[in-house]
């Protein structure tokens, strides 16, 4: 079902982004890669995809700007006739208290975590009505689920996000296109693995010791939620078990959400 299809995965040149890509191109699927890197930064992750025997194209566009979300689904159409399955996974992570918090950091905040998803369904939902197929998955978090102290913007974009494939999802119903979101739990991101690092240099602890002082009141297994579990997700969205899940909040917590 998927063999040929296009797929736009935003903010895709590492973890759960890239876990993502890969596994859509070994379904099949021509890749559209998106990231803030210099293309000759991910040869290697394009040659990678490639060996899927698929098409790909990187395409380095700011997505918190809209004007460069509407040429990178233009390049996208041009060379694919079209965008048939969008993961919106691009993010930036701001920290601190509200009161320290700059306005400009804000909007730029809100502009990469949520206007980003805005502008790119904007622009694929008119192919997807004219092929009257597509799948829409936006990568919210366990932070669009409940509220933490400390990364008001993170809290804010993820909920809202939900809000938005509520909307989508309900206004796609005579059409074969679905909109779910995804809510992973802590993934080890870059953030996570430099406090993970400075415990343990600080504390003496090994990794594994460090690893469960960080997930501590969070994930109840005490590890982190692995990329390829959450693209295998994607892939079952995208997929014929998927064809009847729209506008769905669904947790890859490892039960923190339940806890």
């Amino acid at each position: 079902m998927l063999k040929g299809r296009s797929a736009l995965i935003t903010g895709s040149t590492a973890g759960i982004g890239y876990a993502v890509a890969e596994r859509l191109a070994a379904s099949g699927c021509n890749i559209v890669l998106n990231g803030i890197e210099r293309e000759a930064e991910v040869a290697d992750k394009i040659a990678a995809l490639k060996a899927h025997d698929v098409d790909v194209i990187y395409d380095g566009a700011d997505v918190g700007d809209a004007a460069q979300v509407e040429a990178m689904v233009a390049a996208a159409n041009a060379r694919f006739g079209g965008v048939d399955i969008l993961v919106n996974n691009a993010v930036t992570r701001l920290f601190g208290l509200i009161e320290d918090t700059k306005p400009a950091d804000w909007d730029r905040a809100m502009a990469v975590n949520l206007n980003s998803a805005f502008n790119t369904i904007r622009c694929t939902m008119p192919g997807m009505k004219a092929r009257n197929w597509g799948r829409i998955v936006n990568m919210s978090s366990i932070y669009g689920m409940i509220g933490a102290a400390n990364r008001a913007s993170y809290v804010v974009a993820k909920t809202a996000l939900i809000g938005l494939t509520r909307a989508v999802a309900m206004e796609t119903l005579e059409h074969e296109i679905t909109c779910n979101a995804i809510c992973p739990g802590s993934v080890n991101t870059t953030h996570s693995s430099r406090v993970i690092k400075a415990t343990m240099a600080e504390q003496g602890l090994s990794e594994q010791e460090a690893v469960g002082r960080f997930l501590a009141g969070k994930q109840p297994s005490g590890r982190f939620i692995a990329p390829e579990s959450v693209a295998e997700f994607v892939a079952f969205l995208c997929g014929p078990a998927g064809r009847d899940i729209n506008g769905a909040v669904l947790p890859v917590d490892l039960a923190w959400s339940a806890s």
